[in-house]
């Protein structure tokens, strides 16, 4: 007999050699049913898995990030059983699960939107067999043997750079054999509600010296109606997308001689200035200096920081006078060399001091996209310095912080704590006591915490905060970094309460993130429709004939002396025309149409962004009303996805 633990502590014993789905029925055939796969002791593995000692047991469902993980790369198995059916000759590479879906990439002709449809049907076919999914464990020598008479090259190479006695597995599924760790789901039928969505070239393992391979992208869902959403998300996303509206609102633009740079227009500087006065407001408030560090500092400093180690291949490097300088890819370095500048005493600490520095990487030119991935962006860090009895207490604060900000742009979030990664510096002494610091933190702020295991900075945990957007996707932001191995890099220290030195802990916190990067996000979340206070243009004025011109214009000029962004549009269109672009393309919150009635009454007719119109008021309350909003920022109405409708 074997005893088995579930999550709730409570444990069974079953007999010896019990598969996983078993234990899944003897619980209920609902839980069965749901279940995709299992972690064992902390491995996830098929559901036919056999425990053959006593082990603990978590079931996961599609609801987890596992379950869509194990759901997802089945189904990018069968996309790659239909698509050697379909097409013998074609070679395939790799077909991974990603954070919504799966991809596959095959050495073969581009395929069309026919090919697509063509394949979907086979995939169809293949779903409605029920072709079970055959795992097998084979020696180097076998695993070279299968691939290399295949011809499968992408294969043969992957399997050549495993370490010596990696465990080897494949998984077959009708007549197509793959090179898989897995787990995998049972058999093809258990995939529902698939679709294929893109085809793109993309080079094999992303450099562009090698073979530019094809890859599809596809989703599935176990419900129909998650399908539906998904799609409806994707054709939202589109109209939104923020390189589009970015053009459209004159924001921002790119240009071939600087790959990777954004270009600020004035409408999206002012987007982008009036971010950092709120950031600088809301630090202010919690007592944050500020300062501003070289973008260009010499290499032995990042030696120290141990950047060079890590980091290197993302730097962008220069000589000055035989000296190897780096163009900074994150703020801290500068930073700690102002802290050192003075002895700090005890009861000064915590230190908090923040800086909106530019900063540099060296991006694969593949991966730039839009605002989303640039080379050189802006950081809206800021460093603590503080004493081992104030980790709770700052950590609590930043959260504080970021939930008050990213409420005013009606962001919702979770938090995830990120431990030591494979490639890192310090002790675990340090990583242990800096873990379990942020672990306390994050219990006592009480919303609950994901653990993602391994994704920590190279020098300390961290906890990521993932901010969930208007169509209900998720991105990673801010993020809050212990460290306790740069203050012993640097020897950063404190004058203790008995006049002795002593190691500060430093935390690492962004909230932006990227100013660029949140600057796309919340493009794509309001759809360009900015609250009022982050309008770069707030009113549109439309005289309807030249006649209204005088007073349209003093309506102009006095807005504009109270600090409001007014476009006067006085061109020789229709006033129709006017209208449409002023709301439709441009956005603009509020729109006053003004001829002879408005000029005889001061009394105006105002048409709102996506409600038209919506009233008269006169001008004093027009300005009470614009006022209050911007002073109260206040989100606008109907940017969010209903998916109801």
């Amino acid at each position: 007999m074997v005893k088995i633990t579930f999550p709730d502590g409570n444990s069974r014993e079953f007999d010896e050699g019990i598969k996983a789905i078993e234990v899944a029925k003897n619980i209920s055939k609902s839980l069965a049913k749901a279940t995709i796969a299992v972690s064992v002791d902390g491995k996830v593995v098929d559901l036919d898995h056999q425990i053959n000692s006593d082990a603990s047991i978590i079931f996961h469902n599609f609801s987890d990030k596992e379950g869509k993980e194990v759901y997802w790369h089945s189904s990018s198995h069968i996309l790659a059983h239909a698509v050697t059916n379909l097409y013998p000759d074609v070679k395939v590479a790799i077909g991974p699960a990603i954070a919504q879906g799966f991809y596959y990439d095959f050495e073969a002709e581009p395929f069309t939107d026919e090919d697509l449809r063509k394949i979907e049907k086979e995939i169809s076919r293949i779903i409605k067999s029920g072709i079970k999914f055959e795992r097998a464990e084979v020696s180097r020598e076998e695993a070279l043997k299968i691939f290399d008479e295949k011809g499968e090259i992408y294969k043969s190479e992957l399997i050549r750079e495993l370490p010596e006695g990696e465990v080897i597995s494949t998984y077959t599924i009708g007549k197509f054999i793959d090179l898989c760790r897995g787990p995998h789901l049972q058999n093809s039928s258990k995939v529902k509600n698939l679709r294929l969505l893109t085809s793109s070239g993309a080079y094999w393992r992303g450099n562009s010296d090698n073979t530019m391979l094809q890859r599809i992208y596809g989703i599935s869902f176990p419900d129909k109606e998650e399908l539906e959403k998904f799609l409806l998300i994707r054709a939202e996303a589109e109209k939104r997308n923020h390189k589009k509206l970015g053009k459209e609102l004159n924001l921002f633009s790119f240009h071939e001689e600087t790959p990777g740079n954004p270009f600020f227009k004035n409408n999206g500087l002012f987007v982008f200035n009036t971010l950092l006065d709120y950031w600088r407001e809301e630090h202010t408030k919690e007592s944050y200096t500020e300062i501003k560090t070289p973008i260009m500092l010499k290499r032995v400093l990042w030696e120290t920081s141990g950047h060079w180690e890590n980091y290197s291949e993302n730097m962008f490097t220069s000589e000055v006078e035989n000296e190897q300088y780096i163009l900074k890819p994150m703020n801290c370095p500068g930073g700690i060399l102002m802290y050192k500048e003075d002895l700090h005493s005890y009861r000064e600490l915590p230190i908090k001091a923040g800086e909106i520095g530019l900063v540099h990487r060296n991006e694969y030119s593949g991966a730039l996209s839009g605002l989303f991935r640039v080379r050189s962006f802006h950081q809206d860090d800021a460093h603590i310095y503080m004493r081992k009895d104030q980790i709770k207490k700052e950590i609590l604060d930043v959260l504080h912080l970021v939930d008050r900000m990213y409420s005013t742009f009606g962001l919702k979030y979770h938090l995830e704590l990120s431990t030591r990664p494979e490639k890192s510096i310090g002790t675990d002494e340090a990583w242990e006591n800096a873990t379990h610091g942020l672990r306390d933190a994050l219990v006592e702020y009480g919303i609950g915490y994901e653990l993602n295991e391994g994704d920590g900075a190279f020098y300390g945990p961290k906890i990521d905060i993932m901010i969930h957007d208007a169509l209900e996707r998720v991105w990673q932001c801010g993020t809050i970094q212990l460290d306790m191995n740069l203050p012993e890099r640097f020897d950063i220290n404190y004058i203790n309460e008995n006049s002795e030195k002593e190691k500060c802990v430093m935390i690492h916190r962004t909230i932006y993130g990227s100013i660029e990067r949140f600057m796309g996000i919340l493009i794509e979340h309001f759809g360009g429709f900015f609250p009022l206070w982050l309008a770069p243009v707030q009113v549109t004025i439309i005289p309807v004939s030249d006649k209204f011109n005088d007073y349209a214009r003093s309506v102009y000029d006095k807005l504009v002396s109270l600090g409001f962004r007014v476009d006067y549009d006085n061109r020789s269109e229709k006033v129709g025309y006017k209208i449409r672009e002023a709301d439709g393309i441009k956005k603009t919150p509020y729109m006053l149409v003004i001829g002879e009635k408005e000029e005889g009454t001061n009394i105006f007719t105002v048409r709102q962004h996506k409600k038209g119109d919506i009233g008269e008021f006169g001008l004093d309350d027009l300005i009470s009303r614009l006022q209050e909003e911007v002073s109260s920022k206040k989100l606008p109405d109907g940017y969010k996805l209903e998916f109801n409708k």
